[in-house]
């Protein structure tokens, strides 16, 4: 039987040799959810930091464990505290996950927080929260672990924020066991998970609702890439626009501008020595008309992914964005070194 709080000499023998960095990584195979336990310092403030080490023990009776460093500032409050509260992070909460992993800051500053048992400081919109009573503490090596009583819990249906690898991830729902993908008739032909396939049909269809917006405008396919394109900065040149629209508009890009000029949603920036060469820009009216159709834009997306899942829509789009990155490496060239020379 090992003592609490004495290290056993096997264990000490395995460390002079053990390769921590390595471990830290195989380690981090191991996907978890993200709490932030809080609890009331002595001082009647509330105290909180981002975890990953919470577990559930027991069901009966209802216990969870987690665990926090030596050197942390913590410790001290979190011993001497009577409870604390676990807070299991949603997906959309990434950066409350980020602002409590800080030393030092006001964590709490600006949050909506609500009252708990012993006057618990508990943090909103989480996909679960755990109210507990601080049981026992345990030595665990350079950690110390601690046991709480559940006494409350709540839940929503709000999917959990991952932590996998040192990244945060996402957690998505799959098909039920058993269900694949239909084949067509013909052998070696695409199958329903094609890529192309499910890229090249929701592309249409989503498209397809925004088109209605298009034709109020008397526009096109081609003037509304353009536009949108041109929202992204101030002033954008004749060859940020090639790099931007390669493989969208490609030969059509220079008659969609001439034909956005033409309706005065679109001019030609006039050269100055800072930036010599073609530069475009929006009028007042192409900008008043951009927002018009993007607003109407957002408005689909939003119908759209409510209907897929609050947990859903983060994870497509982080899939959409490293796809991108791979099959289109140029996509991210519109986006940096914005020019300040216009409002």
């Amino acid at each position: 039987m090992l003592r609490v709080g004495a290290p056993h000499a096997a264990f000490a023998a395995m460390s002079t040799a053990f390769d921590s960095a390595a471990f830290r990584k195989a380690l981090g195979s191991f996907a978890t959810g993200v709490t932030i336990i809080t609890c009331r310092g002595a001082d009647g403030k509330p105290l909180g930091l981002t975890v990953n080490s919470f577990n559930s023990v027991s069901l009966n009776p209802p216990l969870v464990l987690w665990s926090l460093a030596h050197n942390s500032l913590s410790l001290a409050a979190f011993r001497a505290a009577r409870y604390f509260a676990v807070h299991v992070l949603a997906a959309d909460q990434e950066e409350l996950s980020v602002r409590f992993a800080r030393r030092g800051a006001d964590k709490f500053a600006g949050l909506a927080l609500e009252t708990g048992i012993g006057e618990l400081p508990l943090l909103t919109g989480c996909s679960a929260r755990f109210q507990c009573r601080s049981a026992y503490q345990y030595e665990g090596g350079d950690h110390i672990i601690f046991l709480g009583e559940v006494l409350s819990f709540d839940r929503s249906d709000a999917p959990p924020l991952v932590f996998h690898g040192g990244r945060y991830a996402h957690a998505t729902r799959r098909d039920p066991p058993g269900v694949r993908p239909r084949r067509s008739w013909l052998a070696g032909s695409f199958g329903e998970d094609f890529l192309g396939y499910l890229l090249g049909r929701s592309h249409f269809r989503f498209f397809a609702q925004i088109r209605e917006f298009l034709r109020a405008e008397q526009l096109g396919d081609e003037e509304f890439y353009v536009l949108s394109t041109l929202t992204l900065k101030p002033l954008t040149s004749e060859e940020e626009l090639k790099i931007g629209l390669a493989g969208v508009l490609d030969g059509e890009a220079t008659r969609t501008l001439a034909r956005l000029t033409e309706r005065g949603y679109v001019r030609v920036a006039p050269v100055t020595a800072e930036d010599p060469g073609i530069f475009y820009e929006l009028t007042d009216a192409g900008r008043a008309c951009a927002l018009r159709l993007i607003s109407a834009a957002k408005a689909v997306e939003e119908n759209v992914l409510e209907q897929l899942g609050a947990g859903e829509a983060p994870a497509l789009k982080s899939l959409l964005n490293r796809l991108l990155a791979v099959i289109d490496p140029a996509s991210g060239a519109l986006w940096g070194n914005e020019r300040e020379r216009r409002p």
